[in-house]
């Protein structure tokens, strides 16, 4: 179960409830803001416990999430709305800074905004203990355990010491930065021209064979190879000499 706690400027969220409520009283107005912000807490909540798993490597550490609601554009005005619910946009982004949409859907004139928000999701990971220059090779001295935001960039952490020590960095890390995927010079598993083992997956099954490749194999990137049929198949270099094809 992941550890959730939301920063938010409740202020700002029950002034857009009570002012599109309008209700002529600041006691009931001020209750019914309450509603949409205990709404907008229980979507943001579902989506970061519903999408986290799906956007990290974050398997031996529990994260923390931090979601933070911003302020409406103060040049915006709403009609008055006796129901105000808040839904997750076309193109949400769970991470870092994204939007809520908040809309009118009983009163006079129906209306619909966005608001800021920004999330933060903080876990353990391994960081540079000092700056590192492109082209060093990490060591087990460089690095060392500690809480970042993952959300920071969408570029996954690397959880597995083992897949940053003994890789080559393609550009410079500062001190305390989690190492990334993409701070790492892809593992070439074999040259063009070169003979794979292409292992075809299907639902159920597994079918092995030979090919010749017809481009460098770069560790998790798509090649392509020629079989001996001299059919060009698509798969996905994983390992040494190896293509996987998803069937």
């Amino acid at each position: 179960m992941q550890c959730l706690a939301f920063v938010m400027p409740r202020l700002r969220l029950r002034d857009l409830a009570a002012s599109a409520l309008a209700l002529g009283g600041w006691t009931y107005a001020a209750a019914a803001a309450d509603a949409p912000l205990a709404q907008v807490e229980k979507v943001l909540h579902q989506e970061a416990q519903a999408r986290l798993p799906r956007q990290a490597d974050v398997a031996a550490s529990t994260p923390r999430i931090e979601v933070s609601v911003g302020e409406l554009d103060s040049r915006v005005r709403l009609a008055p709305c006796a129901r105000i619910e808040p839904y997750v946009p076309a193109g949400f982004k769970p991470w870092g800074r994204t939007r809520v949409g908040v809309r009118c859907t009983e009163g006079p004139t129906r209306w619909n905004v966005f608001l800021p928000v920004t999330v933060r999701v903080y876990a353990q990971a391994w960081v540079a203990r000092t700056a590192l220059p492109a082209g060093a090779v990490v060591s087990e001295a460089d690095l060392v355990r500690a809480e970042v935001d993952l959300a920071a960039s969408p570029d996954p952490v690397i959880e597995d010491a083992g897949r940053a020590v003994g890789r080559t960095l393609a550009r410079a890390v500062a001190p305390g930065e989690p190492f990334r995927t993409t701070h790492m010079r892809p593992i070439q598993w074999f040259s063009a021209g070169e003979t794979v083992k292409v292992v075809a997956v299907g639902k159920g099954f597994t079918v092995v064979g030979e090919a010749r490749a017809l481009g460098p194999g770069l560790d998790g990137q798509k090649v392509r190879v020629r079989t001996d049929s001299g059919r060009v198949v698509v798969g996905v270099a994983s390992a040494a000499q190896t293509v996987e094809v998803r069937l």
